[in-house]
């Protein structure tokens, strides 16, 4: 899940100071700055033999690149998509073990994706990859914001504007990925997502105020949803500030890095924070509006939402399958 450009810092500086000092035994005083001159030497021998070449991707972080591996270009913000991988793959668990219709397997196989996207992006940094990166965060976002749309009763297509929605979802997203891909910027991507962000989240406010759907969805369920809804909003909120605090602040944040060392270093990845954030933020929304739109096109009283060694998870209450 990436957006706005970060320029890794240059290693120069590291690599020079660390030249500067005598040859002298390492005092406590000194080997931060050996670390950095290990760490920076190190990098610049990998990055200039990476597996993928040269970067081809519109966004560079500020992880050093291929500090580690040859194969991998950015070691904590690939691996970290790991925990949206699992969270999703969780998800989708919940969909199959408890029955629910298609469309929400379809939305958590969805979010998988992004992760994947994001894994592969991340450890290659090429623009193709990006595109699997980023592509699907439109796709899921905006599937995710039109099944809010659809609140009449049942889940099948005859009854329900589900077919008008379908096509204007299909629509939408073929011209978005037309566009982008020609257009190539990521402030272009980073409004539309945010736009659809902003959408799900006055959609879902309208749901859980609206008068007629209130009487669907009675107090009890009303404010379980709310809080987790609003739990996963304000986790991924958090997540985007210190993604900002990642690009703003990164010569200073890889200088903390170089100094604390690795894998102590890794807790001062921001984007891989954003990652972590982001992905529990959004299983928290899902698991909220899941359970919302469950409530209102069903019966309330089918579902609840419990926990499983402290990870939230929506429950069928009558184990009859709806359709």
């Amino acid at each position: 899940m990436d957006s706005d450009r970060a320029l890794p810092l240059p290693l120069s500086s590291a690599f020079i100071s660390s030249l500067s000092l005598p040859n002298l035994p390492k005092t406590g005083a000194q080997r931060p700055a050996m670390s950095a001159f290990a760490n920076a030497t190190t990098s610049a021998f990998l990055s200039s033999r990476g597996f993928w070449g040269p970067v081809t991707a519109t966004l560079d972080w500020c992880e050093a690149n291929y500090q580690f591996s040859r194969y991998v270009a950015e070691t904590a913000n690939t691996f970290s998509n790991l925990v949206t991988i699992g969270l999703a793959a969780y998800g989708a668990w919940q969909s199959v073990s408890e029955k629910l219709p298609a469309r929400y397997l379809a939305g958590w196989s969805g979010f998988a994706l992004v992760g994947i996207g994001s894994f592969i992006f991340h450890a290659t940094l090429l623009f193709e990859a990006q595109l699997m990166d980023e592509l699907p965060m439109i796709y899921v976002a905006s599937y995710c914001c039109a099944v809010l749309f659809d609140t009449s009763r049942g889940f099948s297509f005859r009854n329900s504007n589900a077919l008008q929605l379908s096509v204007i979802f299909v629509v939408f997203n073929i011209l978005f990925t037309w566009s982008y891909y020609l257009s190539r910027d990521p402030v272009y991507h980073q409004a539309v997502f945010a736009s659809i962000m902003f959408i799900t989240l006055f959609r879902t406010i309208y749901l859980l105020r609206n008068g007629d759907i209130a009487k669907k969805l009675p107090p009890g369920p009303r404010a379980t949803v709310t809080r987790f809804f609003s739990s996963g909003a304000g986790t991924f909120a958090f997540g985007f500030f210190v993604w900002n605090l990642d690009n703003i602040f990164c010569s200073t944040v890889t200088r903390w890095r170089n100094l604390v060392g690795w894998p102590a270093a890794f807790l001062l990845e921001g984007h891989s924070w954003w990652h972590i954030l982001t992905a529990t933020g959004t299983y928290l929304m899902l698991v909220g509006n899941t359970c919302e739109t469950l409530c209102i096109k069903d019966e309330h009283s089918n579902w609840a939402i419990t926990k499983n060694l402290g990870i939230p998870r929506l429950v069928r209450v009558n184990k009859t399958k709806n359709q």
